[in-house]
């Protein structure tokens, strides 16, 4: 009898929380076009079943993700009229902006090596716990690339223009300890406390008032795009207008005042 393909990608859900696990532990988790799909349409699910309220990407074995299946890239680069250029623009930036797009906590769990497209997806993630020997690794130089899926632009705001041109140019791995001192990561735990750390996380989100949490996800993002300090302000006012005529902030108000937890409803 033959044997069934074991899932690329696994897709829980449970109190809240979708769980999206990178399945393929036999190569480190390397991304095919099937993986990048799932994970982007799982994504945009989640933007609209508000009983979704935050999101985990993890993975099995003992990687994160070790980019781009190579082996599978060489494959499609022997078909006429292929294009590196459009592989990006159709399946890996998507996924990204995906992450930074949807309007609910990401949060990144990071069991052991994040390289190339593995290490963007963890970037493009808002909140990260991070084992204590995993690496993140840019090795795109080395085969002859220039670092995509939005890591010149996420890379230099936590290192800075020079120490992020060393680990691109270099391929210099960033060690867990070096990645939660920059800010990178938020928590360094154990491998094997990792996904319960982000389940913790997320069950802390899942209590928060959801459009508080969107659009203060939306605001800092915004931030991101050269806004000066006027220009944040204002957009700050413009949607503290809008949750302060939400039914989430009068019960949050109330429940200070009566000492008592608040129960939000995302309305």
């Amino acid at each position: 009898m033959a044997q069934t393909a074991p899932e690329e990608l696994l897709v829980e859900v449970k109190d809240g929380v979708l769980t999206l696990t990178l399945n393929r532990p036999e190569v480190l988790n390397a991304l095919t076009m099937g993986m990048m799909k799932g994970i982007t349409d799982a994504l945009k699910k989640a933007a609209t079943d508000k009983t979704i309220k935050a999101v985990i990407l993890t993975a099995s074995g003992r990687a994160f993700c070790a980019g781009a299946d190579l082996g599978d890239l060489k494959k499609r680069q022997s078909v006429k009229m292929f294009s590196l250029g459009d592989e990006l623009r159709n399946h890996f930036n998507p996924l990204i902006a995906q992450i930074r797009k949807l309007e609910k906590p990401v949060i990144g769990a990071i069991n052991g090596l994040a390289a190339g497209a593995g290490a963007s997806i963890i970037l493009a993630s808002d909140l990260k716990v991070c084992a204590e020997k995993a690496t993140f690794l840019n090795a795109f130089v080395r085969v002859g690339l220039v670092p995509d899926s939005g890591m010149t632009y996420a890379l230099p705001r936590f290192f800075g223009y020079s120490k992020a041109l060393e680990h691109m140019w270099l391929a210099k791995p960033v060690t867990a300890e070096q990645a939660l001192a920059c800010g990178l990561v938020n928590k360094v735990v154990p491998a094997e406390f990792v996904l319960v750390e982000a389940q913790l996380m997320a069950a802390e989100l899942v209590k928060m008032p959801p459009l508080a949490l969107a659009l203060t996800k939306r605001a800092v993002n915004r931030s991101l795009q050269a806004a000066s300090l006027d220009e944040q302000m204002e957009y700050e006012a413009q949607l503290q207008e809008i949750l302060g005529t939400t039914a989430d902030h009068s019960e949050g108000v109330t429940a200070f005042l009566e000492k008592r937890p608040p129960q939000f409803k995302g309305e």
